[in-house]
């Protein structure tokens, strides 16, 4: 059987989740997470579908693509696919020419598994690296320590909230609880946590969202944000604890997170909270 590109609609957005739930192991590539699917959510179950590429052989999902913004196609594949040759193939040449309807022309960038045949192909079509970025780690066996500060679970009532530290934390965000509720309303978020953190004054400090991918695998941050009137006093570090502990507490058994290397502050705050880094991974980029 030959390799089968399809956009799932919003009736086949679950067999995408499904399959990406089982791809999720320890010492699996930082790649595309449940909870990557879960936080684009936000903009509704259709221009999630409308995002999401996947490749099938003989009915059997072997990539699941997330078009990440313009121009960015974040992909992973099966674990036994990695280095299937018909599938990486197909792959290279679905975002290679835009008339697939992947990538569109001009700049765009692939972001695969590290050891997957897809960037070897993309290589020797001309494509370059871009800009490291820098996986982090904790491991989820033990309990995990008190984050120092009062940290809430959003549910519903208090959505505005953490919208509102949200987009203090990310220029240009436009996260509002409206998009709270789309996102919460997405299969992925049945395994996934709001939280909110609180300083001693009882103001809302930060906010994170992490991702269960089930009991026993890994689990994601996506995304973490410290409200700008309130950086540089630990509070990144006290939010990723309590993300941790989350996570354990839905079963994970690490939590994951990634952000670019050039983030030093970033690396530095999970670094505190016991994440350790992993080797670095890079895009492929074509030029405009």
């Amino acid at each position: 059987m030959t390799i089968a590109l399809g956009t799932p609609g919003t009736d086949g957005l679950d067999s995408a989740v499904v399959a990406l739930r089982e791809w999720q192991y320890e010492g699996a590539p930082a790649q595309l997470h449940p909870g990557d699917l879960g936080w684009y959510w936000r903009a509704g179950a259709e221009a999630t579908a409308q995002a999401v590429r996947t490749w099938s052989r003989d009915g059997r999902i072997l990539a699941v693509g997330l078009l990440d913004g313009p121009g960015l196609l974040r992909v992973t594949l099966a674990p036994d696919a990695r280095r299937d040759e018909e599938l990486a193939r197909r792959l290279v040449e679905d975002a290679t020419e835009p008339e697939r309807g992947v990538l569109p022309p001009g700049r765009a960038n692939v972001e695969a598994p590290a050891d997957a045949l897809v960037q070897d192909l993309l290589a020797e079509a001309g494509w370059d690296l871009d800009e490291p970025w820098t996986p982090l780690r904790r491991d989820l066996t033990a309990p995990v320590e008190d984050p120092g500060v009062r940290i809430e679970v959003v549910g519903p009532e208090r959505a505005h909230v953490l919208a509102a530290v949200h987009r203090s934390a990310f220029d240009g965000s436009r996260f509002t609880d409206e998009r709270w509720h789309a996102m919460a309303a997405g299969a992925p978020y049945a395994d996934a946590r709001g939280l909110l953190a609180y300083d001693e004054r009882g103001e809302a400090v930060a906010a994170v969202t992490v991702w269960s991918a089930g009991p026993g695998r890994p689990g994601l941050l996506e995304p973490m944000g410290v409200h700008r009137d309130h950086r540089r006093r630990g509070h990144g570090r006290a939010i990723s604890v309590a993300a941790a502990a989350a996570l354990r507490e839905l079963g994970a058994s690490s939590a994951l997170v990634c952000t670019p290397s050039s983030n030093t502050a970033a690396v530095t705050a999970y670094a505190s909270a016991g994440f350790r880094p992993r080797p670095e991974v890079r895009d492929r980029c074509r030029a405009a």
